[in-house]
């Protein structure tokens, strides 16, 4: 991974914190796009100390995926930066209990775990054409065998439950992968998701009531950060699955997710939406615009 520069999501902790780690440890450059910038920065210092003779990088860039003119502030800052981009992982999702409309009127769990690495990827879509063998890895989860797949409920639903509206958003992080990778495979772009496992961090730690007694009871069996980073850092690093794209991976193999995840109608109607909900191309199209103009004297 040397001098390879990658961008992770919610880098500053869990998951995210411990595939940072990894990918600066084998000497690439890392941009952390973190929403807390002091735990970034802290992060930022605790690995620079640790391990000073890498050869990597970390780049701190600011953003709140959860509202769009953040994800696009965060795309522009990276466009600003740099020239490339040889592996994107949209790592950083969460849960909430009760519902929440996002600033943008979107239902937050939706917005944050699908509609902000939709329109991340789309606006970093021309860094990753540069690069000689460029990867996506989408973070979603077993829970997606939960999802009951209502495009008209996704955005707003009338009726909210929490894991079901968890499993919906990583339904959707699949349909995405496998709709992302057909259109992308004539560029030698790959495109995968992966289940970390259920992992012992801060996730659901807001829970309440029920909820929260279900996240205790369950905590003797999840595992650690370091063992659910280790797919995404598989499919970041790896000569082997070189090509390989489309897939749902599983502990470093492929596995067939549920039968709603394989449908090309629900990915061809969750792909209307979500143009729908964030006009990526015409936020693109503004970007380049912003690009274009010279610097004023």
């Amino acid at each position: 991974m040397k001098n390879k520069i990658c961008l992770v999501t919610g880098a500053n902790s869990g998951i995210g914190k411990v595939t940072t780690r990894e990918l600066y440890r084998q000497g690439a450059q890392v941009i952390m796009v973190c929403r807390n910038q002091e735990k970034a920065l802290q992060v930022k210092m605790d690995l620079e100390a640790q391990y000073p003779k890498t050869g990597g990088k970390l780049d701190i860039v600011l953003g709140d995926l959860s509202r769009q003119d953040e994800v696009v502030k965060i795309a522009r800052d990276v466009r600003q930066r740099y020239r490339h981009l040889d592996v994107l992982i949209n790592n950083a999702g969460l849960v909430v209990q009760e519902k929440q409309m996002t600033e943008d009127g979107i239902e937050y769990t939706f917005a944050v775990n699908h509609l902000a690495p939709f329109l991340l990827t789309s606006l970093l879509l021309d860094l990753l054409r540069q690069s000689d063998e460029p990867r996506i890895i989408n973070l979603s989860s077993e829970a997606h065998r939960m999802a009951r797949f209502q495009v008209s409920q996704l955005a707003n639903p009338k009726k909210y439950n929490v894991m079901r509206a968890y499993g919906n958003s990583k339904l959707c992080n699949i349909l995405f992968t496998r709709q992302l990778a057909q259109r992308l495979q004539p560029e030698g772009i790959t495109v995968n998701s992966v289940h970390p496992g259920f992992v012992n961090s801060n996730f659901g730690a807001g829970f309440s009531g029920i909820y929260k007694v279900i996240m205790t009871l369950s905590a003797p069996f999840s595992i650690s950060s370091e063992a659910g980073a280790q797919t995404s850092l598989y499919l970041a690093t790896s000569p082997n699955v070189k090509g390989i794209t489309g897939k749902y991976f599983v502990e470093k193999k492929v596995r067939k997710p549920s039968e709603a995840a394989l449908s090309d109608y629900y990915a061809d109607q969750l792909w209307q939406l979500s143009e729908q909900l964030t006009q990526p191309d015409a936020k693109l199209r503004h970007l380049k615009e912003r690009e274009a103009q010279p610097l004023a004297e």
